[in-house]
């Protein structure tokens, strides 16, 4: 896989990762945290899998793609969860979330040729 080709997925792999675990550090500073856990779970991990996803796809591993799938799918999940939640980084990490799982699954998506 050359990961010159996927430079956006990468960078929004990224960008995804550090919103999520801004979001999780946020949760903790809510006054209802508690109410959180399940929010600051799914960031923690979705963050883990995007470093995971962006290191896969800059070693050119294999698997990249399949890993990216599974990344789309955690991102979906974290944006499901950030939604539920009326909070400003909330919303804000749901949105990358998405659009990081637009991009993860674009990976999958074989060349047309021309």
């Amino acid at each position: 896989m050359d990961h010159e080709k996927f430079r956006k997925c990468i960078q929004l792999c990224v960008s995804c990762g550090i919103e999520c675990s801004n979001c999780a550090a946020a949760c903790l500073n809510e006054k209802d945290f508690e109410t959180l856990i399940h929010c600051i779970q799914m960031n923690r991990d979705c963050a883990a899998l995007c470093q995971v996803a962006v290191s896969a796809m800059t070693d050119d591993n294999p698997i990249a793609g399949e890993i990216c799938d599974v990344c789309a799918d955690m991102c979906d999940k974290c944006a499901e969860e950030c939604e539920r939640h009326d909070l400003d980084h909330c919303k804000r990490c749901a949105e990358i979330c998405r659009e990081c799982a637009v991009e993860c699954r674009n990976v999958m998506v074989p060349e047309t040729i021309v």
